[in-house]
């Protein structure tokens, strides 16, 4: 697989990732731009293509804490004190080719809502007034869809989560879903 196609396959998820960590959208497009680096630079050092998935979140979770470092933010914190940033992206690995058939289970407006939202990085701000209706009512629709997602997911998998709520393991319930 060409970076090209790296990129193609894996932006939108990471742009999504830093999104969900960094909180200053120009920084996430920085940190982006580092991750397209050192994909460039070390993905061709990758020697089982069925990693390159938890290698590009694990080199994007680097990447923030080495953000945060360089800032100064966190100058006394270490990656093993960031232990719930190193574990999400491997533990939803397995869940994320779910992702996409579960949306497409929902009605096509949730769907849609959910793609641009989570997935693509878009705002909520800026998807309400692409879409003409009120921010407040976005944020419930937005609520009611990955409440409707989180359903569809729990009907095929037992999650265990963190005293936080975050998934840190799940495993697909036998027979009962034949969806992903």
């Amino acid at each position: 697989m060409t970076t090209k196609e790296i990129w193609k396959n894996y932006r939108s998820r990471l742009k999504a990732f830093l999104h969900s960590k960094v909180s200053n959208p120009a920084d996430v497009e920085d940190l982006l731009q580092e991750v397209l680096l050192k994909t460039l630079a070390s993905g061709s050092q990758l020697k089982d293509p069925s990693k390159l998935q938890a290698w590009l979140f694990q080199t994007t979770q680097t990447t923030i804490i080495d953000h945060y470092r360089k800032g100064g933010r966190a100058r006394n914190v270490s990656a093993e004190d960031l232990w719930y940033v190193q574990d999400a992206p491997v533990a939803l690995a397995g869940l994320e080719d779910c992702v996409e058939p579960f949306l497409e289970a929902l009605p096509g407006e949730t769907a849609d809502m959910l793609r641009a939202i989570d997935i693509e990085g878009q705002s909520q701000k800026a998807y309400a007034e692409t879409q003409g209706i009120s921010y407040s009512t976005l944020k419930s629709r937005v609520q009611q869809g990955r409440s409707d997602l989180r359903a569809i997911f729990e009907s095929c998998c037992h999650m265990s989560r963190d005293h936080l709520g975050n998934i840190n393991d799940f495993r697909i319930k036998s027979d009962v879903c034949k969806k992903c």
